[in-house]
């Protein structure tokens, strides 16, 4: 169990706007900062950060909270994982008290997974450094590669030894159970159904030298291993198996070490391998990632666009590679993003490449060869199609095909003028075959809706309700939250109404100054009147703040909501930044300019809560209405108590400048 102090030690040190920020591309917008949300497929900014508050909200998913809380939804974290990650990253030191042994066992299993790939890492880093055959084979290897001892400890590169079960042995020593080291790949288990005591283990890296895969957070998700010697049986790469932690398709090697840099940078260098990227940041270019030999994938490229708009592949100097390759250029357009391709002289690679060039010559490099994609695209395809006309109309349909990927219309137009250009062919044409595309896509689109309409035909809702009234009660009982949140412990001057007869006998609201603290003010008016908050959720967060600002002097959003449930934490959040939600749509750029608030909080507090009574009393006079139409007795008695509701009622909006019909 992690100590109370360090846990509010973090809570004070986090910054959330820099944790996010090593996540999503976060741009200033006034006082927060927006950026692409982290949850959805987007392309237009939903997703706020307010670091005066110091939480989030995420408008496209609904999610928010505080820094805790985007770590357990991003990276899927426990609570305590968050503390540790962000105790981690701010330099704190963890107390921890003894864990016993039924805690130990309420682990879950994701975690135990990440624990066994964490030790796996150390293990064979371990080995790398300290034993014979490790700094023999493994750091000699790396050596060769160019490697410094810095650059392998910051990349956490280790060794397996060339023994069949050395490093599962290792482990279930440690205390590790065979079904983890069996779940995350580590060990292969072959079972032996008649002896199961016969079944035997074998370390699935054995002889290779280990690449940890990490995620973007740092944690240990995986391995890729390479063998060193030249077994033609053997893959010369092995990565671990998919597991609950590990999905290929969702990584990108070397993105922990990269996302700060592809922020700073706004660019990200995409290539083919590990030792690609290794060499590269041992070179000093820091904002490159691989794809670890698979084919590229939407996941893996909306994680580069939380980061960057912008990508620049780069791709070995092996002509018969290319074209394979380009077909992940259009994923990667599809996804709205700016893509340019620099290709290596033929028998090179980025790995090569960088260890034969220093600094200034590789980035002179980059700058001089990458080239827009239709530029590369049509150099590459016209070689095929030079003599052949009807391989020229493939080459100029593949490049328009791409350019149809693209969301944006205008870059759509700019792309289709410059293959006009570079193919030599009129811009009309182009646009006619741009045209049978998206009218194709939309077609086929419209049929998929079509079938997917006739499947649900008979799913059909009756009665349904065009437009949905406001909830005036739900509103203003939010809006109650988040004057507490806001300024619950703020001392101000509120002029309350007392009721008293003039001189004529008559009741009149009468104005009195009153000194107090905001929570104060509206915990005594709801309990004078005897109101109890309507929604649950609102009850549960009412209760609770007014025990904490009533104990608390030192009051906090970012303290309060720590201990919460997650549930309630993205309540008070989407309450908290219900008004930042329309600076996304940057109505200043289009000189529009909506009136701001100008209103004390003491006038603030009042008008929320004379208004909340206003619509109690008048929901009372109408039941009470309701109910004499019932009663065929007399029912005196009640009209007058609805004239005494109506007369409060009337003095209530005058008092609130409100004229009644």
């Amino acid at each position: 169990m992690i100590s109370k102090s360090t846990i509010d030690k973090v809570y004070e040190t986090a910054r959330l706007e820099e944790v996010i920020g090593d996540y999503v591309q976060l741009k200033k917008s006034g006082s927060n900062f927006k950026g692409l949300s982290p949850f959805t497929d987007e392309r237009s900014p939903s997703f706020m950060v307010s670091p005066v508050k110091q939480i989030w909200k995420d408008f496209s998913s609904g999610k928010g909270g505080n820094v805790v809380a985007f770590l357990m939804e991003h990276e899927h974290f426990t609570y305590p994982e968050a503390i540790k990650h962000l105790a981690k990253k701010y330099n704190i030191e963890i107390e921890e008290t003894e864990q016993n042994d039924e805690q130990k066992e309420q682990a879950n299993e994701r975690e135990s997974m990440y624990l066994v790939s964490e030790y796996a890492q150390k293990y064979f880093s371990d080995i790398l450094w300290n034993t014979e055959l490790g700094k023999a084979i493994g750091l000699s290897y790396f050596k060769e590669r160019g490697f410094t001892e810095e650059t392998i400890k910051k990349f956490a590169l280790g060794y397996c030894l060339d023994n069949w079960d050395s490093f599962t042995n290792a482990a279930l020593e440690k205390g590790y159970q065979i079904k983890y080291l069996s779940d995350t790949g580590l060990t292969i288990v072959k079972e032996d159904a008649a002896n199961p005591a016969n079944s035997k283990k074998f370390d699935r890296f054995k002889a290779r030298v280990m690449f940890p895969i990490q995620s973007l957070s740092g944690r240990v998700l995986g391995f890729g291993g390479r063998i060193l010697t030249n077994d033609k049986k053997a893959a010369k790469y092995l990565n671990s198996p998919e597991s609950d932690i590990y999905h290929k398709s969702k990584v990108l090697y070397g993105i922990y070490h990269a996302k700060q840099a592809i922020a700073k940078e706004d660019n990200c260098y995409l290539v083919e391998g590990y030792t690609d990227v290794i060499q590269f940041h041992q070179r000093g270019i820091e904002n490159v990632v691989a794809s670890s030999g698979t084919a590229l994938t939407p996941e893996q490229i909306r994680l580069v666009n939380r980061l960057t708009k912008n990508i620049t592949v780069l791709f070995d100097g092996d002509a018969a590679g290319l074209r394979a390759s380009l077909r992940g250029i259009d994923l990667i357009l599809e996804q709205g993003m700016n893509v340019k391709i620099c290709s290596f002289p033929e028998g090179e690679d980025p790995d090569s490449f960088a260890r034969a060039n220093n600094l200034e010559e590789v980035l002179e490099y980059l700058k001089t060869n990458s080239k827009d994609f239709i530029q590369f695209k049509a150099s590459l395809l016209i070689k095929e199609a030079e003599s052949d006309p009807v391989k020229r109309a493939d080459t100029v349909r593949d490049i328009v095909n791409s350019i149809s990927k693209i969301p944006d219309r205008i870059q759509k137009e700019i792309y289709i003028q410059e293959c006009a250009q570079i193919m030599n062919i009129s811009e009309s044409v182009l646009f006619n075959t741009l045209a049978q595309i998206d009218k194709k896509e939309v077609s086929d689109t419209h049929k998929k809706v079509k079938e997917e309409q006739k499947a649900q035909v008979f799913n059909v809702v009756k009665n349904e309700e065009v437009g949905q009234k406001v909830d005036v009660q739900f509103e203003l009982e939010r809006k109650i939250i988040e004057i507490l949140l806001l300024y619950g412990n703020s001392p101000q001057e509120f002029e309350d109404l007392i009721l008293k007869e003039n001189e004529k006998g008559d009741l009149e609201l009468e104005p009195e100054k009153i000194e107090a603290k905001v929570y104060e003010k509206i915990f005594l008016d709801l309990q004078d009147d005897e109101i109890e908050l309507g929604n649950e959720n609102f009850r549960n967060i009412y209760s609770k703040l007014i025990q904490e600002l009533n104990e608390n002097e030192n009051f906090s959003i970012n303290t309060f909501i720590a201990p919460l449930d997650q549930e309630m934490v993205s309540e008070i959040s989407s309450i908290l930044m219900e008004e930042e939600k329309y600076m996304l749509h940057d109505w200043a750029r289009k000189e529009i300019y909506p009136k701001k608030k100008e209103v004390t909080i003491a006038q603030l507090t009042n008008e929320t809560i004379l208004t909340l009574r206003c619509f109690l009393i008048k929901r009372r006079i109408n039941a009470l209405q309701n109910e004499t139409t019932k009663l065929e007795n007399d029912n005196r008695e009640i009209l007058e108590e609805i004239m005494n509701y109506i007369h409060l009622n009337t003095l209530l909006n005058k008092k609130l400048n409100r004229v009644l019909s």
